[in-house]
Protein backbone atom coordinates (compact mmCIF):
# COMPACT_ATOMS: atom_id res chain seq x y z
CA UNK A 1 0.00 0.00 0.00
CA UNK A 2 1.45 3.54 -0.84
CA UNK A 3 1.43 5.83 1.58
CA UNK A 4 2.84 10.10 2.13
CA UNK A 5 4.73 10.98 5.31
CA UNK A 6 4.98 14.63 6.29
CA UNK A 7 2.26 16.04 4.62
CA UNK A 8 -0.82 18.39 5.30
CA UNK A 9 -4.10 17.98 4.01
CA UNK A 10 -6.42 21.05 3.08
CA UNK A 11 -9.74 20.56 4.87
CA UNK A 12 -11.86 22.31 1.97
CA UNK A 13 -12.34 19.82 -0.55
CA UNK A 14 -12.77 20.26 -4.80
CA UNK A 15 -15.83 19.78 -6.30
CA UNK A 16 -16.13 19.41 -10.03
CA UNK A 17 -19.02 18.30 -12.48
CA UNK A 18 -22.10 18.59 -9.53
CA UNK A 19 -20.36 16.86 -7.33
CA UNK A 20 -19.46 13.56 -9.46
CA UNK A 21 -15.32 14.44 -9.49
CA UNK A 22 -14.06 15.37 -5.83
CA UNK A 23 -10.57 15.97 -4.57
CA UNK A 24 -8.32 17.11 -1.40
CA UNK A 25 -5.38 18.94 -1.59
CA UNK A 26 -2.37 17.25 -0.29
CA UNK A 27 0.81 19.45 0.29
CA UNK A 28 4.35 18.23 0.84
CA UNK A 29 7.00 19.21 2.91
CA UNK A 30 8.85 20.10 0.08
CA UNK A 31 6.53 22.64 -1.76
CA UNK A 32 5.11 19.82 -3.98
CA UNK A 33 1.39 18.93 -4.38
CA UNK A 34 -1.29 16.33 -4.92
CA UNK A 35 -4.59 15.93 -5.06
CA UNK A 36 -6.58 12.50 -4.13
CA UNK A 37 -9.89 12.00 -5.27
CA UNK A 38 -12.83 10.15 -6.58
CA UNK A 39 -14.85 9.86 -9.99
CA UNK A 40 -18.37 8.68 -10.31
CA UNK A 41 -19.25 7.19 -13.51
CA UNK A 42 -20.04 9.80 -16.71
CA UNK A 43 -18.54 11.95 -19.03
CA UNK A 44 -15.89 14.71 -18.07
CA UNK A 45 -13.21 17.15 -20.14
CA UNK A 46 -11.08 18.70 -17.73
CA UNK A 47 -8.19 21.33 -18.66
CA UNK A 48 -4.44 21.72 -17.22
CA UNK A 49 -2.32 24.32 -16.29
CA UNK A 50 0.35 21.74 -15.04
CA UNK A 51 1.97 19.03 -16.47
CA UNK A 52 0.05 16.17 -14.75
CA UNK A 53 0.37 12.31 -13.90
CA UNK A 54 -2.94 11.20 -12.94
CA UNK A 55 -2.82 7.78 -11.14
CA UNK A 56 -6.05 5.05 -10.90
CA UNK A 57 -5.96 3.47 -7.69
CA UNK A 58 -8.86 1.60 -8.65
CA UNK A 59 -11.83 1.56 -10.98
CA UNK A 60 -12.03 1.73 -14.77
CA UNK A 61 -12.27 4.43 -17.15
CA UNK A 62 -11.25 5.36 -20.72
CA UNK A 63 -9.06 8.64 -21.06
CA UNK A 64 -8.57 10.35 -24.86
CA UNK A 65 -5.34 12.90 -24.31
CA UNK A 66 -4.91 15.74 -26.26
CA UNK A 67 -4.10 15.02 -30.09
CA UNK A 68 -4.55 11.09 -29.37
CA UNK A 69 -7.52 9.49 -32.28
CA UNK A 70 -8.55 7.02 -29.64
CA UNK A 71 -9.76 6.17 -26.16
CA UNK A 72 -7.33 4.28 -24.22
CA UNK A 73 -8.86 1.84 -20.90
CA UNK A 74 -7.25 2.31 -17.72
CA UNK A 75 -7.74 0.40 -14.67
CA UNK A 76 -6.71 -0.01 -11.24
CA UNK A 77 -3.03 0.51 -10.59
CA UNK A 78 -2.59 2.39 -14.32
CA UNK A 79 -1.37 5.54 -15.29
CA UNK A 80 -1.51 8.05 -17.74
CA UNK A 81 0.33 11.91 -18.63
CA UNK A 82 -1.13 14.65 -19.29
CA UNK A 83 0.85 17.38 -20.92
CA UNK A 84 0.27 21.52 -19.10
CA UNK A 85 -1.77 23.57 -21.40
CA UNK A 86 -3.96 20.89 -22.50
CA UNK A 87 -7.10 19.31 -22.20
CA UNK A 88 -8.54 15.73 -21.85
CA UNK A 89 -11.59 14.34 -21.63
CA UNK A 90 -12.68 10.56 -19.60
CA UNK A 91 -15.51 8.52 -19.41
CA UNK A 92 -15.65 6.60 -16.35
CA UNK A 93 -17.33 3.02 -16.18
CA UNK A 94 -17.08 2.27 -12.78
CA UNK A 95 -16.39 4.59 -9.45
CA UNK A 96 -12.62 5.87 -10.09
CA UNK A 97 -10.24 6.27 -6.84
CA UNK A 98 -7.44 8.68 -8.65
CA UNK A 99 -3.97 10.42 -7.38
CA UNK A 100 -2.92 13.27 -9.53
CA UNK A 101 0.70 14.74 -9.63
CA UNK A 102 1.71 17.75 -10.18
CA UNK A 103 4.45 18.05 -12.35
Amino acid sequence: MKQFKNISIELKGNSYFDGAVTSRTVNFSDGSKKTLGFMLPGKYEFKTVEAELMEITSGKLEVKLPNANKWTVVKGEGFFNVPANSKFKVKVKKITDYCCSYL
